[in-house]
């Protein structure tokens, strides 16, 4: 079990850093100031210079990965939530960097990437996943809504996880629509967003003034 990790923690680290390969093959042809954020518009409002880009952030999205690799390698509860879940978490981060760190390159050198298109399909896609697998996420260190309340009781932390599996498959469906219907707004989304995080801690409140 042992070699299992080390080897899924050395493999998903190599895979965060692995776009700057690509980085230093491109270096010469890529814009000494490379745009990193998009509005809602597809408008660059943030940029950096190449080799932050090209190489500082897989090297952050690398950084990220080793604290979740170990966070979740060492929760002593670890059993209790789903592997489908686990699993999703534990290559999500070397996914972001495969496909993040490449299409900013692209788009620096003038390739045409719609990312209001993809990117909300994404977002939705990992949400409807996690909706589905949150019923099934017992207590637990790492994963869920840790409140002090869902801690506290196993019935809280159930129905507050149950409705939340609701919230969050609703919500991803409706990130999804609003881009396949040209109307996703990244205000919008961030309104839904935090939505999914206040809707079951509010749920999750009123269930531990109940007694629950």
């Amino acid at each position: 079990m042992k070699n299992k990790i080390d080897k899924v923690f050395i493999i998903s680290t190599m895979l965060c850093l692995s776009p700057m390969i690509l980085t230093a093959i491109l270096y010469d042809k890529l814009p000494n100031q490379m745009a990193v954020h998009w509005n809602s518009a597809g408008i660059p409002d943030n940029f950096a210079s190449k080799a932050f880009a090209g190489f500082g952030i897989p090297a952050i999205l690398a950084g990220l990965n080793v604290f979740t690799q170990v966070i979740l390698n060492n929760d002593p509860k670890k059993a209790n939530y789903p592997k489908v879940l686990r699993f999703l978490l534990k290559w999500l981060i070397p996914v972001m960097s495969l496909i993040l760190v490449p299409v900013t390159l692209f788009i620096a050198l003038g390739v045409e990437i719609n990312l209001n298109v993809y990117a909300p399909i994404v977002l939705g896609l990992i949400l409807i996943i996690m909706g589905n697998y949150m019923p099934k996420t017992k207590q637990n260190y790492t994963l869920g809504i840790r409140l002090p309340w869902t801690l506290n009781s196993e019935e809280n932390w159930n129905k507050t996880h149950r409705l939340a599996g609701y919230v969050w498959i609703i919500g991803g469906i409706c990130i999804i629509l609003s881009s396949w219907l040209n109307i996703y707004s990244y205000f919008a989304s961030m309104i839904l967003l935090i939505s999914l995080i206040i809707i079951p801690t509010v749920y999750s409140y009123l269930l531990y003034k109940k007694g629950i």
